[in-house]
């Protein structure tokens, strides 16, 4: 059945832990113990490692959507040795009997499914913050907020140490912006130095979002990044599983429909953005029957669009025309409160992207007379009371497919979670190597490797085997590059076949009129 949120419910305390509901710890137990049968990387490393307790007495804070594949994730790190305080990444990604379980066996939660703002940040901050005496040693933080809450603290208590001042919490209309500075602004009263303490202790970071990856770039070329990070957003295995067919993308009409009880065969669709989720997304709505319309920037993008054959136009000049919108990349205020205004009645917006800056939310909910019914837990029916017609957003512009339902298939995302612990161990092995500078760094392909080689075996013994799972130096092949976007490379490794074979029939067809001639 799919996962359901439910706004402003109370929560529970289990010593540190605060969770929905502890009672549905079993059911959590039974979810997990299901996905750990098909999550062979995260397994495999957990058994071989267990004995030597690599992450012994490491303090690892993480930001994650909290679900069944997630928290096998975080169970593999405390069978590691290591201590884990946990949070959610999105105010409506929890499943809560995943939580009760976490947070009565292996870890300390804080998170429940529907967080107003103030609550999820509240949850972020009691995550990192490990009292007095220690705090994080490495953060694992899916999305960034962990990494921009540690930010934004250091930058206020600097400003506190030389002038005196708290953050101003009218320099932005955001209710969660608003949140986050709150808490800041709270904890400067009680220790001005808290964030500081919590930075110095931090060896370093791992990201997989592509919106908090581009952050930590960011944070990078201005001089401004607080410990070294490695991202897994790119790495070739996400792309070929948790961002293509196999994926979460995979679910989209289903999801549509269950929410929303639109038949998708026929309809209009524009997915916003045609990188490797919005291929995946529009091939799995053309599969749907619908009529795939995207909408992308990039004129590379955009003709790979016309090659796979989906129409390519501008969003004005399609916002009146089409039934569903999804939103799929990381590009900022995608679709605003006027494209919302130009749609058909009843139009579908919904966001398959980890980040809540596409659909401007914000606009729309202070739009003047605008009425807002909600019609199930995850869809709101907005009405414009001007003209009468209205719209439906999904999981209010956040993941849809996280809210709507369980997400990925548990072996589609295990590669991505596997990539996560390896990528944690080799931050804290190199802690002291100097191995790792105050940057942004790609996953190691050589690592990357060993985790696809984790998981050969299941997908057939004759095929591990047949690589003997440790591939021998000399029979090594080259991994494409994870920023390849186009798939260049591809047409290379075709080109460097193609172009000598056709060299050669050139040269023997040459030879044949020559000799033939005399």
């Amino acid at each position: 059945m799919a996962h359901r949120f439910i706004r402003n419910r109370s929560s529970v305390r289990h010593g540190e832990s605060i969770v929905k509901d502890l009672s549905l710890a079993d059911s959590g137990r039974r979810k997990l113990k299901r996905a750990e049968v098909k999550m062979p990387g995260l397994m495999a490393v957990r058994t071989l490692s267990v004995p030597s307790k690599p992450l012994k007495d490491v303090n690892i804070t993480c930001s994650l959507n909290i679900t069944t594949h997630t928290g096998v994730l975080v169970e593999a790190l405390t069978a590691l040795g290591a201590n884990v305080r946990l949070c959610s990444s999105n105010i409506s990604s929890t499943d809560d009997h995943v939580a009760a379980a976490i947070a009565r066996d292996s870890a300390i939660v804080f998170a429940r499914d529907g967080q107003t703002p103030e609550q999820y940040w509240s949850c972020t901050a009691r995550a990192v913050d490990w009292g007095l005496s220690t705090g994080p040693h490495l953060i694992l933080d899916h999305g960034g907020d962990l990494t921009m809450l540690i930010y934004k603290g250091v930058e206020a208590e600097k400003e506190f140490a030389s002038k005196g001042t708290f953050p101003d919490l009218g320099s932005t209309n955001d209710v969660a912006s608003k949140a986050m500075l709150t808490i800041i602004s709270e904890s400067l009263k009680s220790d001005p130095m808290k964030y500081h303490k919590i930075k110095d202790g931090i060896v370093g970071v791992t990201i997989e979002n592509t919106t908090g990856a581009n952050m930590l770039l960011q944070m990078q070329n201005s001089g401004t990044l607080l410990f070294p990070a490695i991202s897994v957003r790119e790495f070739v295995s996400k792309i070929m599983f948790a961002n293509n067919l196999t994926g979460g993308c995979q679910s989209l009409p289903d999801d549509l429909m269950d929410a929303t009880d639109v038949m998708i065969a026929g309809k209009v669709v524009v997915v916003l953005g045609y990188g490797d989720t919005g291929k995946a997304c529009a091939a799995a709505l053309k599969q749907a029957r619908a009529v795939v319309i995207v909408a992308d920037t990039d004129p590379v993008f955009s003709h790979q669009a016309t090659i796979d054959g989906i129409q390519v136009q501008l969003l004005k000049d399609v916002v009146s025309k089409a039934d569903i919108f999804v939103t799929t990349t990381s590009y900022n205020d995608m679709i605003m409160v006027e494209d919302m205004r130009k749609m058909k009645n009843d139009a579908i917006l919904c966001n398959i992207d980890s980040s809540v800056i596409h659909i401007d939310m914000v606009g729309l909910e202070t739009f003047p007379g605008v009425k807002k019914f909600t019609t199930s837990p995850i869809t709101d029916r907005w009405v414009f009371t001007d003209t009468g017609r209205a719209i439906i957003v999904l999981a209010e512009g956040r993941l849809m497919n996280l809210s709507c339902a369980t997400g990925p298939p548990s072996f589609a995302i295990s590669t991505s979670l596997t990539n996560q612990v390896i990528a944690l161990l080799e931050l804290w092995n190199e802690r002291s190597s100097g191995k790792y500078e105050k940057k942004v760094y790609e996953f190691p392909e050589h690592l990357e490797e060993e985790v696809a080689a984790l998981h050969l075996e299941t997908l057939g013994e004759d095929q591990a085997d047949q690589i003997c799972v440790q591939v021998p130096e000399e029979d090594h092949l080259p991994v494409q590059s994870a920023y390849d976007r186009y798939g260049v490379g591809q047409c290379l490794n075709v080109c460097g076949i193609v172009i000598p074979f056709l060299s050669l029939i050139v040269a023997v067809v040459g030879l044949v009129l020559r000799f033939g001639g005399e």
